[in-house]
């Protein structure tokens, strides 16, 4: 087993430079197939893994080059990815991101999930207006005439948002709707929430070193049968802290998994609930990284508890 570091330079080597090294370096050529979950609302197949734009994403946009975001992109969608993930509140991410899929060409390869953030908590014309506003302008930067997600971010001023939403769905504007938190406070509401609103996906907070997911919201996403994001599966830089200096254990080969992202991603993708996880990059090399964990085995309960009991032991 080698580290994520070692792993990563021999991706750039065997690519001659290039971000698009051979499959063979990070998925047994026996397990070879992506893995995909289905929407439960239609049917649809998403990859497990895909890419979201806070953080160090978001910095980068925000600066004069871009280079390095669209070798991002293409390294996912390359092998196989499309889910991306971003809000208008990510600074720079939405807009930067619908150039760089319309200069790549891939705008149709890309399931582009973006949020409404606009709580004034107010349910007046003028939070309306914003609200519209801000959906207008994300329809601008992606420039489709249909949006495959929008949520409400953080699960702000539901009575307002969520209305614009239905509508937007209904209109066949946008595809699937749904509502986020990262925030423990919020948790006891998005239960509420997901009992009494259709929705067809949540974007939640979810690691092998935070699981409180797994208690309550997970399995009832599975009963009603919404799709589930997963943000932060590296616990932002939490968990990159913890296993710093730490090999990844050879065991963890039987997985197919080859780096501490792999470990962390394929933990996460392991739970039935869980549609895909987003963790965000501005590295090509992560990303090739992170669509590794998408491909060969998914641990099954008893590797689960082998992986959660190590971490914790670090």
């Amino acid at each position: 087993m080698i580290s994520r570091r070692d792993y990563l330079r021999l991706c750039v080597a065997v690519g001659a430079g290039s971000v698009l090294a051979p499959s063979r370096l990070w998925a047994n050529e026996k397990s070879t197939a992506l893995i995909t979950r289905p929407i439960p609302s239609s049917g649809e197949p998403l990859p497990v893994v895909g890419l979201g734009s806070s953080a160090t994403f978001s910095s980068v946009a925000g600066s004069d080059d871009v280079q390095a975001l669209k070798q991002v992109f293409t390294a996912m969608v390359d092998r196989g990815g499309s889910v991306f993930d971003t809000a208008p509140s990510y600074g720079a991410s939405e807009a930067v991101a619908g150039k760089i899929v319309s200069d790549l060409g891939i705008r149709d390869k890309v399931f582009w999930a973006t949020k409404l953030n606009v709580a004034g908590y107010g349910g007046g014309a003028a939070d309306v207006a914003r609200a519209k506003a801000q959906i207008e302008a994300s329809f601008k930067a992606i420039d489709k005439p249909v949006i495959d997600l929008i949520q409400v971010h953080n699960l702000g001023d539901l009575p307002t948002q969520l209305p614009l939403l239905k509508a937007l769905r209904d209109e066949k504007r946008i595809r699937y709707m749904g509502v986020t938190t990262t925030f423990p406070r919020q948790y006891e509401y998005l239960e509420k929430v997901m009992r009494n609103e259709p929705l067809d996906f949540i974007g939640v907070d979810y690691a092998i070193d935070n699981r409180v997911m797994e208690e309550r919201i997970l399995p009832l996403a599975a009963d009603r049968g919404i799709a589930v994001l997963v943000y932060a599966p590296f616990g932002r830089t939490r968990l990159w802290s913890l296993v710093k200096g730490h090999d990844v254990p050879d065991w963890a080969g039987e997985l197919d998994i080859r780096s501490w992202g792999q470990f962390f991603l394929k933990f996460v993708l392991s739970h039935p609930a869980v549609t895909c996880a987003t963790p965000a990059t501005s590295r090509p090399k992560n990303m090739v990284d992170n669509m590794g964990a998408a491909f060969g085995e998914l641990p099954d309960a008893a590797m689960r508890k082998r992986m959660a009991e190590y971490i914790q032991s670090l």
